[in-house]
Order: structure tokens, then sequence, then C-alpha cells
């Protein structure tokens, strides 16, 4: 394989016939390339619609009670649902139910610490609740148990709290009123999805029960599921709405009593979908890359073709079959590596070039606007590596495969039927 005059002999092969060498290896070059940029391109929306469902754990539910639409049992449409306690309690002991927390809504109040003022949004919540919606601690803790059996009087705020009423100061363990009430700040938290927004405090349940008066009532409940099937997760939003149903005397197909999201099936939904695009961007990948192998191997008929006679004095001195083989092989192979890794590196550079002109803009316009929270349909436009080698070494191989056709064609021919070839 590493026989000089053999390589020798296969370059000036080349260099004979530039023109058709360039345009063979322009084909397959230009094959890869396109395949590059068709799975960046994949990757950048598959990562770009992934990214928003990030702001939350991938597995959670949310529900929320409204008003009936259909009579049931002796009661009118149009009635209010309220959750209470109860049902959090009887759904939290449900099969796959994993994580859970109420939500009320105490509504916007007056914040104050020392000479500083804001009015902010004031919510009650389980210590599960930090799960549910994947808030990131900035300092100090998230509520506790203890925290609600106590019915403590403390507090955690979002990073705009701290940023307006406590400047540069860390706020654990100051004092903050809300109203007249006094609260402890533990922690600070800040939202991995911005756009939900960090304006608000978030104090035990048992705390505005005491307090505000909330009583057994909740506005939300947000959980999540065990690692389980999408299936399963329809399933369990089922017995959910079943269980309502039953405790709160409404028709279990009446879905504008009790609203529910899945971002399970969303995700799933949501994936597949990209799993069907990223299957159709490998069919035309692959097609565009065996358009090229074809080239090559037309390419390599014609050079057999040519060199027929010489073929045909070569086998009459004693050249072996393999030989024959051989050097085709090693021709077709060198001509699809070369433009292969050319195709591949242009097609990762330019995949690389877009993703850093890209998070270049997201950081300026962030700088600019100071918002972090935009919903982004494409990010990180990037090809795996292993996957571009494997694409490297299927083209090598294609190319082997369209070099051995001509090559043993070459190698069958005899030596005085080439010696009279025209």
């Amino acid at each position: 394989m590493f026989d000089i005059d053999k390589w020798q002999e296969i370059l000036s092969t080349i260099k004979k016939n530039k023109l058709r060498t360039v345009l063979t290896g322009f084909a397959v070059a230009w094959g890869i390339f396109m395949l590059m940029v068709l799975l960046g391109a994949g990757n950048g929306l598959s990562n770009g619609v992934g990214s928003n469902f990030q702001g939350n754990a991938i597995n959670a539910m949310w529900i929320w009670s409204r008003e009936t639409s259909m009579p049931y049992e002796g009661f009118q449409s149009g009635r209010s649902i309220q959750m209470k306690m109860s049902d959090l309690e009887a759904i939290g002991e449900m099969d796959n139910v994993d994580k859970i927390s109420a939500q009320y809504w105490i509504g916007d109040r007056t914040y104050a610490f020392e000479n500083e003022y804001g009015s902010y949004n004031t919510q009650a919540c389980h210590p599960d609740y930090k799960i549910v919606e994947n808030y990131q601690l900035t300092t100090g803790r998230f509520l506790n148990e203890i925290d609600m059996q106590y019915g403590r009087k403390v507090m955690v705020i979002g990073t705009d709290i701290q940023e307006a009423l406590f400047k540069k100061i860390d706020p654990v363990g100051k004092i903050i009123r809300v109203g007249d009430v006094p609260f402890k700040i533990i922690g600070v938290y800040s939202e991995f999805d911005p756009r939900e927004g960090t304006r608000q405090g978030l104090i035990p349940i048992t705390t505005a029960q005491k307090l505000f008066n909330s009583g057994e009532r909740i506005h939300n409940i947000a959980l999540t599921t065990h690692d389980i099937s999408k299936k399963e997760s329809i399933q369990v939003e089922k017995d959910i709405r079943n269980l309502l149903a039953e405790n709160h005397k409404f028709n279990s197909e009446d879905e504008r009593a009790v609203g529910i999201y899945n971002s399970l099936e969303d995700y799933v939904e949501t994936m597949s979908i990209f799993s069907a695009i990223n299957m159709f961007v490998w069919l035309i990948g692959i097609g565009t890359l065996i358009a090229g192998i074809v080239g090559v191997s037309n390419i390599m008929l014609i050079v057999v073709k040519e060199r027929t006679k010489e073929i045909g004095i070569r086998k009459a001195l004693g050249a072996t079959p393999a030989s024959i083989v051989g050097l085709v092989l090693l021709e077709s192979i060198l001509i699809t590596a070369l433009a292969g890794y050319i195709g591949m590196f242009f097609g990762i550079s330019l995949m690389e070039g877009v993703n850093f002109l890209m998070e270049q803009q997201a950081q300026t316009s962030v700088a600019a606007s100071g918002d972090q929270g935009e919903i982004r349909m494409f990010m990180n436009p990037t090809v795996d590596l292993r996957i571009a080698i494997s694409a490297m070494m299927l083209l090598i191989s294609a190319g082997a495969l369209a070099g051995y056709i001509p090559a043993r064609r070459a190698a069958s021919v005899k030596p005085i039927e080439a010696l009279h070839d025209e």
C-alpha cells in the first residue's frame, strides 16, 4: 500500500486529467458539505426548540381550576371549581407522582427594605416547587419542611427583587416587609427561563394559611412524575381529572372544569417531529453523497477504459489481478477521502462560524436589552464530531466500493483482448 512507485503513478494519472478529477472530487465534497450543513441546521432547530422546555422539569404537570361547561348531577354549568389541600394530598398519593406542590396566589404587595420600595407578586407554595419550576438558587436556601411545619415567616425572593431593593447588599438574613408583615429572607432564586420572571416572593403555604386567611383553598397544583412513558403520563393526567371530578362533582369529560398541562406529552410530541426532520436530513444528505459516489464510479470506469491497453501490458508482464484491483481502488479512495475531508472541513467550519456569530449576537442583545428570556428556535447549530467522522468513514467505504466494480472489470481483462482494444 505504501509503494512509492504506485502512488506516483496514481498522482500522475490524476494530473493528466485535472479537470475531470476536480469535478469528481467537487461532487463528493459537495455531498458531505451539504450533509454537515443539513445536520448542523437540524441540530440547531432541535436545540433551539428543546431549550424552551428547560425552564421547567420536562416531566411536569400543572393543574388549575376553572368553570364547568356541562351540567352534572343537578349542578348547572358555569359553576366555579375551587381546589383544596385535600386534592393535593390525594393526588400526591397516586402512582407515578413524584414531587408535588400547591400554589396559592396572594397577589401584588408592597415590599419594603429600609428606604427602598416596590410592588411585587407573592406566592405560597411547598418545598417541591423548586424542582418543578427548576429554580436555581443564587444564594441561601429554598423553603423546607421545617418552615412548613411551623409556618415560619420566611421568604425566597427573585433576583429582580434583590437588584431593586437590596442593590449590592446580600439579602439573606435581612428582614423585608410585605405590607405590614415582616419576613426573613432565606434565599434568592433565579429562573432558568427568565421569561417567567423573578419579580415574586415565595413563602410557605402554611404561613399563607395563617397570615392571609387562605384556608384550605389552593389555586394551582404543580407536580412531577417518575421516569415514565408518554402513555403512562397521559394516564396520570386522566386519573387526576377523574379524581378531581369525583371530589368536586363535575363530569370527568368536562375539560373546561379543570385545566391540565402535561409538559412531557408536549415535549415528546415536539421532539418526535424533530426526529422525523433529522431522519429526512439524513436521507437528503446520504442521497447527495450517493450522487457523488456514483460520479466517482463512473469516472473510474472511464479511467479503466482509457487504460485498457496499459492494463493488458501489465498483465502480460506478470501483474496479478490483486495489484490491478489495488491500483484502481487506491485512486478511487484517494479522490473520495481527500474530497470528503475538504467537504467535511468546510461544512463543520461553516456551522461553527454560524454558531459563533449567533452567540455573539445573543450576548449583544442581552447586554443591550437585559432580556435573556427570548424564545430561541435555533441555537448551537453544530455537528457532533463523532457523527462527522462516522460519515467520513462511510464515505470512504462507499468510495472503495465505487472503485471496486471498475477494478474487478480491469482485473478480468485478458491481456490479448486488452492489447487489441481500440
